[in-house]
Protein backbone atom coordinates (compact mmCIF):
# COMPACT_ATOMS: atom_id res chain seq x y z
CA UNK A 1 0.00 0.00 0.00
CA UNK A 2 2.74 2.45 0.94
CA UNK A 3 4.58 1.68 -2.27
CA UNK A 4 1.54 2.77 -4.33
CA UNK A 5 1.32 6.07 -2.47
CA UNK A 6 5.01 6.66 -2.96
CA UNK A 7 4.63 6.51 -6.76
CA UNK A 8 1.87 9.14 -6.78
CA UNK A 9 3.93 11.73 -4.93
CA UNK A 10 5.53 14.44 -7.05
CA UNK A 11 9.27 14.29 -7.49
CA UNK A 12 9.58 18.04 -7.06
CA UNK A 13 7.32 20.88 -6.05
CA UNK A 14 7.13 23.69 -8.61
CA UNK A 15 6.06 26.76 -6.64
CA UNK A 16 5.43 28.72 -9.85
CA UNK A 17 2.62 26.36 -10.86
CA UNK A 18 0.78 26.66 -7.54
CA UNK A 19 -1.92 29.34 -7.66
CA UNK A 20 -2.08 31.16 -4.35
CA UNK A 21 -5.21 33.04 -3.23
CA UNK A 22 -4.91 36.83 -3.35
CA UNK A 23 -4.68 37.27 0.47
CA UNK A 24 -1.64 34.96 0.45
CA UNK A 25 -0.05 36.89 -2.43
CA UNK A 26 -0.58 40.18 -0.58
CA UNK A 27 0.95 38.71 2.57
CA UNK A 28 3.99 37.45 0.66
CA UNK A 29 4.41 40.82 -1.11
CA UNK A 30 4.13 42.55 2.28
CA UNK A 31 7.08 40.55 3.58
CA UNK A 32 9.13 41.02 0.41
CA UNK A 33 8.47 44.77 0.33
CA UNK A 34 9.49 45.04 3.99
CA UNK A 35 12.79 43.28 3.35
CA UNK A 36 13.48 45.41 0.26
CA UNK A 37 12.70 48.59 2.17
CA UNK A 38 14.95 47.58 5.04
CA UNK A 39 18.10 46.16 3.47
CA UNK A 40 18.79 48.23 0.33
CA UNK A 41 16.42 51.03 1.32
CA UNK A 42 17.81 52.18 4.65
CA UNK A 43 21.49 52.27 3.58
CA UNK A 44 20.58 54.24 0.44
CA UNK A 45 18.42 56.63 2.44
CA UNK A 46 21.19 57.18 4.99
CA UNK A 47 23.76 57.72 2.23
CA UNK A 48 21.46 60.27 0.59
CA UNK A 49 20.93 62.03 3.92
CA UNK A 50 24.67 62.18 4.52
CA UNK A 51 25.18 63.59 1.01
CA UNK A 52 22.35 66.06 1.61
CA UNK A 53 23.83 67.42 4.82
CA UNK A 54 27.52 67.33 3.89
CA UNK A 55 27.81 70.69 2.13
CA UNK A 56 25.84 73.07 -0.09
CA UNK A 57 27.68 71.68 -3.13
CA UNK A 58 26.76 68.08 -2.31
CA UNK A 59 23.16 69.21 -1.78
CA UNK A 60 23.13 70.69 -5.30
CA UNK A 61 24.64 67.50 -6.75
CA UNK A 62 22.04 65.34 -5.00
CA UNK A 63 19.20 67.64 -6.08
CA UNK A 64 20.36 67.54 -9.71
CA UNK A 65 20.70 63.76 -9.52
CA UNK A 66 17.20 63.30 -8.08
CA UNK A 67 15.69 65.65 -10.69
CA UNK A 68 16.84 63.43 -13.56
CA UNK A 69 13.76 61.84 -15.24
CA UNK A 70 15.23 58.33 -15.22
CA UNK A 71 15.97 58.54 -11.48
CA UNK A 72 12.42 59.75 -10.85
CA UNK A 73 11.12 56.80 -12.83
CA UNK A 74 13.33 54.39 -10.90
CA UNK A 75 12.12 55.94 -7.61
CA UNK A 76 8.59 54.73 -8.34
CA UNK A 77 9.49 51.12 -7.48
CA UNK A 78 10.69 51.85 -3.92
CA UNK A 79 7.68 54.14 -3.54
CA UNK A 80 5.42 51.24 -4.46
CA UNK A 81 7.29 49.04 -1.96
CA UNK A 82 6.60 51.65 0.72
CA UNK A 83 2.93 52.24 -0.10
CA UNK A 84 2.18 48.55 -0.53
CA UNK A 85 3.90 47.75 2.75
CA UNK A 86 1.96 50.54 4.49
CA UNK A 87 -1.43 49.47 3.14
CA UNK A 88 -0.79 45.77 3.74
CA UNK A 89 0.38 46.56 7.26
CA UNK A 90 -2.85 48.42 7.97
CA UNK A 91 -4.76 45.43 6.57
CA UNK A 92 -2.83 43.08 8.87
CA UNK A 93 -3.58 45.31 11.86
CA UNK A 94 -7.28 45.21 11.00
CA UNK A 95 -7.10 41.42 10.72
CA UNK A 96 -5.49 41.32 14.17
CA UNK A 97 -8.54 43.06 15.66
CA UNK A 98 -10.86 40.67 13.79
CA UNK A 99 -11.93 43.12 11.07
CA UNK A 100 -12.23 41.62 7.59
CA UNK A 101 -11.43 38.02 8.49
CA UNK A 102 -14.29 36.45 6.53
CA UNK A 103 -13.12 34.97 3.23
CA UNK A 104 -14.86 37.44 0.92
CA UNK A 105 -13.82 40.41 3.10
CA UNK A 106 -10.23 39.16 3.10
CA UNK A 107 -10.24 38.95 -0.69
CA UNK A 108 -11.77 42.42 -1.01
CA UNK A 109 -9.28 43.86 1.48
CA UNK A 110 -6.41 42.30 -0.47
CA UNK A 111 -7.64 43.81 -3.72
CA UNK A 112 -7.98 47.19 -1.99
CA UNK A 113 -4.36 46.94 -0.81
CA UNK A 114 -3.19 46.35 -4.38
CA UNK A 115 -5.28 49.20 -5.78
CA UNK A 116 -4.34 51.61 -2.98
CA UNK A 117 -0.64 50.87 -3.44
CA UNK A 118 -0.77 51.60 -7.16
CA UNK A 119 -2.98 54.69 -6.74
CA UNK A 120 -0.77 56.19 -4.02
CA UNK A 121 2.35 55.44 -6.06
CA UNK A 122 0.80 57.03 -9.15
CA UNK A 123 -0.27 60.14 -7.24
CA UNK A 124 3.17 60.51 -5.72
CA UNK A 125 4.71 60.02 -9.16
CA UNK A 126 2.55 62.83 -10.50
CA UNK A 127 3.71 65.09 -7.67
CA UNK A 128 7.36 64.20 -8.43
CA UNK A 129 6.94 65.31 -12.01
Amino acid sequence: MEEKLHHKRPKYLNLFKIRQPIPAVISILHRISGVLLFFPGIPLLLYGLQFLLESPQSFEILRDFLNHPMIKLMALLPLWFFFHHLCAGIRHLLLDIQVGIALEQARTGSKLVLVAGFVLTSLTGLVLW
